[in-house]
């Protein structure tokens, strides 16, 4: 009888369970990361323009650029995307124009703090002024670390609200300058996920830098570095791996092709080294626009390869989808977006908006941040220097040879007195067009030549010269395929054959229409960074210092003060004797 009693009562309290249902696969999470780099203090429109390709297949320049414009297209790629960060791939800072950089950079730091960006890995140029004058701007105050005194508009400057990374810079007690990595956490409970970040700056940083300015910072290799983290990483939880590199590459792609057609760079050979464990790398410093699936390259590591060129004139939109469940990215997509905010008219004419594209008009807030600075800039900045009798730019004709770069070298050999002077490339920012009157202002003369380098003459013999010139082609990042072309002043001429062996390219080089001599000293004008070996010239220091305390600005002004309009330098003083690829 109890038997049967406890029999139906075990059958009724059965009945009154209510089964679990059977737990379903979870959806991915989808983590939106919106990239930037080289930003480089572009706090105005660039009066530049992205080539992008309309729906009916006509090739448009679509003007983009400017900090009040980029505000709104990430505040736009954020709505409705609750896990959304934004990262920056360096040289925010460094080289810029005259409204940002007259200021230290506070205002662009100011102008990132409101459009929300979170990390950023530190960049060669943000190193110009110094890792003492950098930690400034990342912790805000009023500290003096340069020739130009800080806080001159805003007397309690903030700082970065966001977080510089800096995973291979070293102090000289091995300690870090910045951090190495940041761990973000997206979303609640069963549906959280991790992403890590990973941030760094490239090896070769001091061959880009006055290289007394890195004094006692190591910077160690990228790859290396990457790998010893990615396992901390994985421990800590992360979900995800991204690496924010300030190194980058080339395509023959559009900025928004997918195909990875034609990649070439300094940064392949470190993405060759990489844990496949990581999931995505956002790179910059080539200031070159791609979105690259790396798995096409190399099947064994699939992550994501993105770059939104320069000045923000694009930004990268990237989703990473994370399963929650088996903590792995499950896939990544990205698109670079054209930050299209106003018209312009530049060399080439009047490049208006154009509706085939998403237009951004400028956020409020930045807009009235970069007035004020600008504003305050103005008085300097538009005062007129001189007329040009058409546009000066920096791009190379078939040999290497840019009318730009003549024509800074021979103000800065007017300015020594030098027999020869030299002028890096890279050293020049931006292209000088006058206005419809011809006139040319200060502001423009700075954005060519932002660094205030000062110029040095140096004795050298016509050996230590052929040597200095070997090195365009033969040193360093410097090679055949990517030469780095000095620009030479007037009176000076060289030609090259890069069918020859590494060391034996240059075929002539003369002086006044005179074949160098050998074992003649001659008075030789460069800017401090070249006369310490940057660019990799290390060259020019054989020579033996001669003295120079004009600064390179104030070399240039000085050409254009003579009153009657300056004319741009005809080509001819620098010769490619084999012939270029098509």
């Amino acid at each position: 009888m109890r038997s049967a009693l406890a029999v139906t009562l075990l059958v009724a309290l059965t009945g009154c369970v209510t089964a679990r249902p059977v737990a379903g696969p979870v959806a991915p999470v989808e983590v939106k990361i919106i990239a930037i780099n080289d930003f480089h203090g572009a706090l105005e429109p660039p009066r530049a323009s992205i080539s992008a390709t309309t729906t009916d297949g006509a090739t448009v320049p679509v003007p983009a650029g400017g900090a009040a414009h980029l505000a709104t297209a990430v505040a736009r790629l954020r709505e409705g995307h609750p896990n959304t960060i934004t990262v920056a791939a360096g040289d925010l800072t460094g080289a810029s124009p005259f409204a940002s950089s007259q200021f230290l950079d506070e205002p662009t730091v100011l102008a990132m703090n409101r459009i929300g960006l979170e990390l950023n890995a530190v960049g060669n140029h943000e190193f110009d002024r110094g890792p003492e004058e950098l930690t400034r701007l990342q912790n805000g105050g009023c500290a003096r670390h340069t020739a130009r005194p800080p806080c001159r508009l805003d007397r309690d400057f903030p700082g970065a609200r966001f977080r510089y990374l800096a995973a291979n810079v070293r102090t000289a007690s091995g300690g870090k300058l910045f951090p190495a990595t940041h761990v973000r956490r997206f979303g609640e409970g069963g549906r959280a996920v991790s992403v890590g970040f990973i941030g760094l700056t490239l090896k070769e940083t001091p061959t880009l830098v006055v290289p007394s300015v890195v004094a006692g910072l190591r910077f160690d290799d990228e790859a290396a570095t990457v790998n010893a983290l990615v396992p901390k990483l994985r421990a800590e939880g992360a979900d995800a791996v991204v690496v924010l590199i300030h190194q980058g590459m080339t395509t023959k792609v559009g900025y928004n092709d997918k195909s990875c057609q034609g990649v070439s760079g300094d940064l392949l050979p470190i993405l060759a080294r990489l844990d496949p464990g990581v999931d995505l790398v956002v790179s910059g410093h080539t200031h070159s626009a791609y979105v690259c699936d790396y798995a096409a390259i190399d099947p064994a590591r699939p992550f994501l390869l993105t770059s939104a060129g320069r000045n923000g004139m694009l930004v990268s939109d990237i989703t990473l989808a994370i399963d929650p469940a088996t903590r792995r990215v499950v896939s990544r997509r990205a698109d670079n977006v054209i930050v299209q905010g106003s018209g312009y008219t530049g060399a080439a004419g009047i490049v208006p908006v154009n509706p085939a594209f998403p237009v951004f008009p400028a956020d409020p807030q930045v807009s009235s941040l970069v007035s004020r600075y600008v504003a305050a800039a103005a008085p300097v900045a538009r005062r007129v220097v001189g007329r040009l009798s058409s546009a000066l730019l920096r791009e190379w004709n078939s040999s290497g040879e840019s009318p730009l770069g003549s024509l800074v070298a021979d103000a800065q050999l007017k300015a020594t007195g030098a027999r020869i002077a030299f002028m890096n490339s890279g050293g020049l920012r931006a292209d000088l067009v006058p206005s419809a009157d011809g006139s040319v202002t200060y502001g423009q003369l700075y954005a060519v030549q932002p660094f205030g380098n000062v110029l040095q003459v140096k004795g050298m013999t016509g050996a230590q010269i052929r040597s200095v010139l070997e090195q365009q082609f033969a040193s360093g990042s410097n090679t055949a395929e990517k030469p780095n072309m000095l620009q030479v002043s007037r009176g000076f001429a060289f030609s090259y054959d890069l069918t020859r062996p590494a060391g034996q390219r240059i075929v002539s080089v003369t002086l006044d229409a005179r074949p160098l001599e050998e074992a003649r000293v001659y008075r030789v004008a460069v800017s401090n960074f070249l006369a310490t070996g940057g660019d990799n010239f290390t060259a020019f220091e054989a020579g033996t210092d001669l003295g120079g305390n004009t600064e390179d600005l104030d070399a240039l002004e000085a050409w254009f003060a003579g009153g009657a309009p300056v004319t741009p330098p005809p080509a001819g003083r620098i010769t490619r004797l084999d012939s270029p690829p098509g």
